[in-house]
């Protein structure tokens, strides 16, 4: 027991209120200010964009900007759909070039790049982004590759201008990639509840959440969370919160 607590105090001691309001994890942003009644939608890709059409439809029809975030092969294979986006007016960053896994599941405090390899890909990410007129100083947020990271990461990532940020935990939509062969499947239907109870435990509500989707995922998810954005952004607001793009959420 005496170990749990100690765990928890060191994980407690590494989440950081800032000045702007928004919270801080390991040095990434990871939600806004919890005392503002709003949500930002983050989409985030690697090579998959089968939810193109449902999500820009959907948040054209609820006039709400997203941000989104592609690796730099993303951008080589989906042109159109970049310009769609930047023409719909959203955040439109990165994920990395190569989707690189920059620290090991079993522990984040190590790394599995090197600052070199590091700077090397999101250069080359950023030189993807730049044929369509997006600059780091455009788009210095950036989601880590399997939003995964740790304060080295965040730490290369300001030495270039950069801010890593990250979805807010607890409402579970960054599960709507998994499908029925996996022990971790999320239905739709259960990411709902799941968002639902995290409202409802938080004495913040989703205040300041960023909220992740994935912009496409495998044939084998049938049941595609993306499909039920509409329904999800009705519901909230019906709550009372408001949708706002990401440098609106962080105020930077």
């Amino acid at each position: 027991m005496k170990r749990f607590f100690v765990g928890l105090a060191v994980a407690l001691a590494s989440i950081t209120l800032h000045a702007q309001g928004n919270v801080y994890y390991r040095d990434g942003i990871n939600r806004g200010d919890p005392q503002q009644k709003r949500v930002c939608l983050v989409f985030t890709a690697a090579d998959k964009a089968d939810g193109a059409d449902a999500i820009i439809g959907a948040l054209h029809d609820a006039d709400v900007k997203g941000g989104f975030f592609f690796t730099g092969q993303f951008y080589e294979m989906f042109p159109e759909v970049i310009q769609r986006l930047l023409d719909e007016g959203h955040y439109v960053g990165s994920h990395s070039y190569g989707h690189l896994l920059y620290c090991p599941w079993e522990d984040n405090d190590k790394l599995l790049v090197t600052r070199e390899e590091f700077v090397a890909d999101m250069e080359k990410s950023y030189a993807q982004l730049a044929g369509f007129g997006i600059t780091k100083e455009s788009a210095p947020f950036f989601i880590p590759p399997y939003e995964y990271y740790n304060e080295t990461i965040c730490k290369w990532a300001r030495e270039m201008g950069l801010q890593v940020i990250n979805f807010t935990p607890g409402t579970g939509t960054n599960a709507d990639y998994t499908y029925p062969a996996m022990k971790s499947y999320r239905s739709s239907a259960d990411i709902f509840q799941k968002i639902r109870e995290c409202e409802a435990s938080d004495p913040n509500g989703l205040n300041g959440h960023f909220m992740l989707i994935h912009f496409g995922t495998v044939p084998e998810r049938t049941d595609k969370f993306y499909d039920h954005l509409p329904e999800l952004i009705a519901e909230l607001r019906e709550k009372g919160y408001e949708f706002v793009g990401v440098r609106e959420m962080l105020g930077l």
